[in-house]
């Protein structure tokens, strides 16, 4: 099945749950800005969770599908079709999604899937890299993906209890584990409130507040970072590194997002504001295993809503 893209949106690119395994290597993570997101619109639609589909950024696109075809449009609010739930779209029909409202990242999944070609072991896009998702580029005006042909209907009429959903917000309280050189800048970025930068793009949010100053002396060797890291470069304005942050840094690490609350960064906007609350590892996987016993309830109760 053809989904011709008729306005490409911003941003908007193929993404899966992301390219595991090769950050050795120095590839990173990429896939989903908000994976929860992504996740979530897959079993909508009665997907696996990590069948590549498409993220826009703040303004979003406009398609048509040459055949019926089962959606679920997920993550910020755009504003057209109805959010969180699976929506059956006529062949010819136009799905046009505007401007987001609320957030910043939407992602669009399509029952069957996009049949996109793996590179490393996904479909996700590295737009740095050049390669992955669509001709390693973002979306075109013009362009036409291949989707799975697939029959999917739902049954009944249903939608899933928001209450699963992650507390988007345009002022999150982001809860961090203390990072390696947290101690060097004492409590200070637990007492003040940073300013989402228009900088920030999928490597890292980049925030505006409190200068960090760090009292220690000496030079920072070079570390591992992942997608949560929060570095303090020497302006000491923090980064959160994102899905396609580099697989090294040599900045202090000052504490890393937990996984539960990366779909809070991945929503931020510029102007958008967050402040920081210190929590232990332990918490941080219990908070991630109710998150997926959450998710694992959501996926046993769609799996009967689809024929």
């Amino acid at each position: 099945m053809e989904v011709s893209i008729i306005r490409a949106g911003m941003l908007t690119t193929v993404q899966d749950l992301g390219r595991t395994g090769h950050r050795a290597a120095g590839v990173p993570l990429c896939g989903a800005m908000d994976s929860f997101a992504l996740r979530v619109a897959n079993l909508l639609v009665g997907n696996p969770e990590n069948i590549p589909g498409i993220e826009f950024t703040l303004a979003g696109p406009e398609l048509v599908f040459v055949e019926d075809a089962l959606v679920a449009i997920t993550g910020g609010d755009f504003g057209a079709l109805p959010q969180w739930r699976p929506v059956p779209v006529r062949s010819g029909e136009r799905v046009k999604l505007g401007n987001a409202r609320r957030g910043c990242r939407g992602y669009l999944a399509v029952a069957g899937g996009f049949t996109i070609a793996p590179v490393l072991g996904s479909c996700s896009t590295f737009l740095r890299g050049g390669f992955g998702g669509w001709k390693g580029r973002a979306l075109r005006d013009g362009d036409v993906l291949e989707a799975a042909d697939c029959d999917r209907r739902i049954t009944g009429q249903w939608r899933m209890d928001e209450r699963i959903l992650p507390a988007y917000s345009a002022a999150p309280e982001l809860r961090i584990v203390p990072g390696t050189h947290s101690d060097d800048f004492g409590g200070d970025i637990f007492s003040g409130t940073f300013e989402v930068s228009p900088q920030s793009d999928r490597m890292g949010v980049r925030l505006k507040g409190p200068v960090l100053v760090r009292h220690a002396t000496g030079e920072v060797a070079s570390a591992t970072v992942a997608p949560g890291t929060i570095q303090v470069p020497p302006d000491g304005q923090p980064i959160v590194l994102m899905a396609d942050a580099q697989t090294i840094g040599g900045y202090p690490q000052i504490g890393h997002v937990i996984s539960v609350d990366l779909p809070l960064v991945a929503q931020l906007r510029p102007g958008d504001t967050v402040r920081f609350r210190k929590v232990t590892l332990a918490e941080a996987h219990e908070l991630l295993l109710a998150r997926e016993h959450a998710l694992g309830i959501l996926r046993e109760g769609v799996a009967l809503k689809f024929r």
